[in-house]
């Protein structure tokens, strides 16, 4: 189970200066109450459908089939997505398979399929990929809850001619869709030319999305336990039902951070793991915190420009680069350490083998072990922050499985939900990523859209 700590949050925890007073706790229990309440409501109006996802058992068979049957018939998987549908996946790969995962021989993998998530449209990356992947043995899955996204579809116009030219009419059988259930591109293609597809919930955003199809397709076939995932999902929900605000984790990080954003103007929210296999993770954690919570108006209409910046971050390596700033800098950020109590590995440092002294200041290390160093070094930074007056809170996982990170996974996925009341927006939509893409299809020559130099503006000066 998932612990939050959060006492350094408080000046009483930090220098006595800065950070929240410790009655606004009590405050904001009290505040609580209305927000459960609308969440409720808002849930049984259709909103926050990624709750439904830990009871999908018809969706896991189905997957689980499809996974063991043709999906192990290909030694490649290729994902094509982007945004939520590419982040999840990454995520997963990262923190459930061994590292390095496509470098392994088959027998390390135990022979489940390599697999490459292309979530760009840099020429440079695809052709690359294509270079290295033997289109006879690859699975291509492509993800798209509209079936319209830009840069997926260019992705899968450039894949399905270099499967065609490779396999010909056959290259439909090394296709399978993530999308929409009724409608959209993908979906008139995939009725079309008879390719395999699995539905997208259409009440679940696309950065909400990992525990659905989008993220356990790719999971099941690599073999991570999507059942386990669901499982820790599950969990993270139950204690979201708990109507005491210091007893739901989910909904207590929410109401801290919004109350360090708004009465302390700590706008910027840092996730450092303190471990590579949850590097994925932060990155995924960016978008969802990001775009759902960054909006121009709130949900009466009024603007209001609102939303903290997430940045990630990694343990130990970003001490050496961006904690200098987390510590001098200014008193606008709030970090939050992601910790995991067994990584299930150690390796222990040695002492030089010839018996030869070493050097005083390296003299504590032989001894001790790599997983050790990690951990104190977490507890140093967070102390030294303390110190210098900086919020800090740490995520503790007990340990790297399935279940655990299904439930982190649902776990920043209720507290953005909670972070949507106390802001006032709502985190579900993405207006200002839907002008962007309206621009895109007018620079591509669309119809239906004006031209891009239509609008007057100073994006051509140059130096």
């Amino acid at each position: 189970m998932i612990k939050l700590l959060y006492g350094r949050m408080f000046r009483d925890g930090l220098d006595q200066e800065h950070g929240l007073a410790r009655d606004r706790v009590q405050e904001l229990a009290r505040r609580f109450a209305d927000v459960q309440d609308e969440v409720r409501r808002r849930r049984a109006a259709g909103e926050y459908g990624f709750y439904k996802l830990v009871d999908q058992g018809p969706t896991v068979n189905a997957i689980r089939t499809f996974a063991d049957g043709l999906g192990q018939a290909h030694d490649h998987i290729l994902v094509l997505g982007i945004g939520g549908s590419a982040l999840g996946t990454k995520a997963l790969l990262n923190a459930l398979r061994p590292p390095a995962w496509n470098e392994l021989d088959d027998e390390r993998r135990d022979f489940f399929p390599r697999l490459t998530v292309l979530e760009n449209v840099d020429p440079t990356s695809v052709k690359a990929a294509l270079d290295r992947i033997d289109p006879r043995r690859v699975l291509v899955n492509v993800i798209s809850k509209s079936g319209g996204t830009a840069e997926t579809m260019a992705q899968y116009l450039v894949v399905r001619g270099w499967l065609e030219q490779a396999l010909g009419a056959a290259a439909y059988r090394h296709l399978v869709f993530t999308t929409d259930p009724t409608r959209g591109a993908l979906r008139e293609l995939a009725q079309r030319d008879r390719i395999a597809t699995l539905d997208v919930p259409p009440e679940v955003g696309g950065r909400f999305s990992v525990l659905s199809p989008v993220g356990l397709l790719p999971a099941a076939l690599v073999g991570i336990d999507i059942e386990g995932l669901l499982d820790g999902a599950r969990r993270a929900l139950e204690r979201a039902e708990i109507d005491d605000l210091l007893q739901n984790p989910p909904a207590l990080y929410a109401a801290l951070h919004w109350e360090a954003d708004t009465s302390q103007r700590a706008r910027i929210h840092v996730l450092m793991p303190y471990t590579d296999r949850l590097r994925e993770l932060a990155e995924w954690y960016r978008q969802l915190w990001a775009e759902s919570l960054g909006k121009r108006v709130n949900r009466a209409g009024h603007q209001v420009h609102s939303g903290p910046t997430p940045v990630a971050a990694v343990g130990a390596t970003d001490q050496h680069s961006q904690v200098q700033l987390f510590m001098e800098g200014p008193f606008d950020k709030v970090i939050t350490f992601l910790t995991v109590e067994s990584l299930g590995v150690d390796v222990e440092i040695p002492r030089p083998s010839s018996g030869s002294e070493l050097p005083a200041e390296l003299a504590y290390l032989p001894g001790h072990t790599l997983g050790e160093l990690l951990q104190a070094e977490c507890e140093a930074t967070s102390t030294a922050l303390a110190q210098m007056g900086r919020m800090n809170c740490t995520l503790r996982l007990p340990d790297l499985t399935a279940a655990t990170i299904g439930e982190a996974i649902m776990f920043f996925q209720l507290a953005t939900g909670y972070a949507g009341v106390w802001y006032g927006i709502d985190p579900f939509d993405q207006p200002g990523v839907e002008l962007g893409k309206r621009l895109t299809y007018a620079a591509m020559g669309r119809a239906g859209y004006e031209p891009m130099d239509s609008h007057p503006s100073s994006a051509t000066d140059e130096a």
